[in-house]
């Protein structure tokens, strides 16, 4: 029963960092253009517009507004075609994915707002392009709070996960439902919340000390 217990419990592990892993890739490849493309649409010192803020802002917010569960079920029909099925980690990484980008993002675009003004102002001044503006200037200045958000997404995304079991995702959160809650196995419950609790902190130190040792100011 033990044996079984563990080989359970890792496979559980393997489908959470899987699910979690996938969202927290493609949140960092789509959040921070979609961040920047809020930021710079709305700033007024790049491209503003403000009809495309308004239907990109609209857009997140209604699927941030979303429970995560609710989510879960309006996506299926995209997560089948995407995934070919809607049963397992990668399944559930797709609605966990839509979710993790559009929380990014928003946290991106406040990371960039954080810049001081005077900085990007200097650098347009001084004849700098747009280009070299976003990548020397804001992305830069933004690293340590984009690292920060990266941290609060993965937590955030680590506590979606749990709710994975709905659409059959599995993880550690599924595994403390079936055994711990169906099955009244409280040891397994308190294990799966231990092993929960000792991978969020693990994300969090790694982010704190990440952005701190990125942070020039």
């Amino acid at each position: 029963m033990q044996a079984e217990l563990i080989f359970d419990l890792l496979k559980s592990l393997g489908e959470t960092f899987q699910m979690v892993g996938i969202a927290l890739i493609l949140s960092v490849i789509l959040g921070i253009p979609l961040g920047l493309f809020l930021f710079l649409t709305s700033s007024g010192l790049f491209f503003n517009n403000k009809t495309l803020n308004f239907i990109g802002g609209l857009i997140i917010n209604v699927i941030r507004s979303t429970p995560f569960v609710i989510l879960l079920v309006l996506l299926l029909p995209v997560t089948k075609f995407i995934t070919g099925t809607t049963i397992g980690s990668g399944a559930a990484s797709v609605p966990l994915s839509v979710a993790a980008i559009a929380f990014y993002a928003r946290l991106v675009e406040a990371a960039f707002r954080e810049v001081d003004r005077g900085v990007i102002e200097a650098a347009q001044a001084a004849g700098a392009t747009t280009k070299i503006i976003i990548y020397h200037v804001l992305l830069t200045e933004a690293l340590p709070s984009l690292i920060v958000g990266i941290t609060v997404t993965a937590i955030s995304l680590i506590g979606y996960s749990a709710m994975a079991g709905v659409v059959g995702g599995g993880g550690v959160g599924d595994l403390a439902i079936r055994f711990g809650y169906y099955r009244y196995q409280t040891h397994v419950m308190i294990i799966t919340v231990v092993i929960l609790v000792i991978i969020v902190q693990s994300f969090q130190w790694l982010g704190d000390y990440s952005a701190k040792k990125v942070d020039k100011r």
